[in-house]
């Protein structure tokens, strides 16, 4: 099957957009009004903020952080719904402990958020059949979540499943979609065609921020790439529901900025969107994590460049930077 015959047009798009945890010093102090800003300016333009998440930096921050995180992610959205990482510590060799997840899983949702299952070194060592029960565990432990397949360029402990474990989740009522970070179209697509075969109202949400149009063909999203610019990405989705041929134009724009940003090494993309950002006037300082990878100097001239390309869109829809 070609992938044209996929194009699912007029489609109203699901937007997840991961929001970037910035830092006020090169020591690690949290900027948490930048943080908030970050929130406020997702739910606005009509988009599900995604705390403690990798753009989060949720693996490298230690737990009272992350439950901060949710704290105020809670304060901010007031009602409105966000979802979290659920993350455990793990190591090679240290086998899956399923407490551990309901912990993480219950500090989510106590705070009215929907988890989204890291995986762990634990995990993902185990025959396929150990980690669909590890799912359906899960499963019974909340009434709601999300699985995430992360491929190991983003972080050592994740893995890319089999479509027969990818069949075996969505079996389970709780588990509501499944992030597919592989940045891989083909498999992808596997995905999206198996879904519409087994269970059509399952969400395969794409973490390809190599290959946003992924929702051409029937991917919602949850993306690092929208926590630069969360409004147009929404404006995108706009684009797309009414089918307005805008839509490939600033899908173009935001794709170059992908390709940029998450080249080789994939995870400095953290950096590359605190310098954007505070290109944008979102947030005060573009510092990393002190145990991030870092982006040369050189780089904010070409995103600079970028932002001048989407300027017009902002303009033209009275979007603030």
């Amino acid at each position: 099957m070609g992938s044209s015959s996929l194009i699912k047009p007029k489609r109203k798009i699901e937007g997840i957009s991961a929001i970037l945890l910035p830092f006020s010093d090169s020591q690690g102090a949290v900027d948490w009004n930048g943080f908030e800003n970050s929130l406020h300016r997702t739910v606005a333009a009509g988009l599900i903020p995604a705390v403690n998440m990798d753009t989060g930096y949720v693996n490298l921050i230690d737990q009272s952080t992350r439950l901060e995180v949710l704290n105020r992610t809670r304060a901010v959205c007031d009602g409105h719904s966000f979802v979290a990482g659920s993350f455990v510590e793990s190591a090679p060799g240290v086998p899956f402990e399923i407490g551990q997840y309901q912990a993480a899983i219950d500090t989510i949702v106590e705070r009215g958020g929907v988890p989204v299952i890291f995986q762990s070194f634990g995990l993902t060592s185990q025959s396929d059949d150990k980690i669909v029960e590890c799912y359906r565990q899960i499963g019974q432990h909340c009434q709601k979540f999300i699985a995430f397949e992360l491929g190991d360029m983003f972080a050592p402990f994740g893995k890319i499943y089999s479509l027969d474990v990818y069949r075996e989740l969505m079996s389970i009522d709780s588990c509501v979609g499944a992030k597919h970070s592989s940045l891989d179209r083909q498999l992808e697509w596997d995905r999206i065609c198996l879904r519409d075969e087994v269970r059509p109202e399952f969400k395969v949400y794409t973490g390809n921020d190599l290959a946003i149009d992924m929702v051409m063909y029937g991917s919602d999203y949850l993306l690092g790439l929208s926590a630069f610019a969360p409004d147009l990405f929404a404006l995108r989705d706009q684009y797309w529901l009414t089918g307005d041929d805008r839509f490939f134009q600033l899908n173009d724009v935001l794709q170059y900025l992908g390709h940029f940003a998450f080249r080789n090494p994939v995870p400095a993309y953290k950096h590359s969107a605190a310098m954007f950002l505070k290109l944008t006037g979102a947030i005060e300082n573009d510092f990393a994590h002190p145990e991030g990878v870092l982006r040369p100097e050189s780089d904010r001239a070409v995103l600079d460049e970028i932002l001048v390309s989407l300027e017009p869109y902002l303009k033209q829809h009275g979007i603030d930077t």
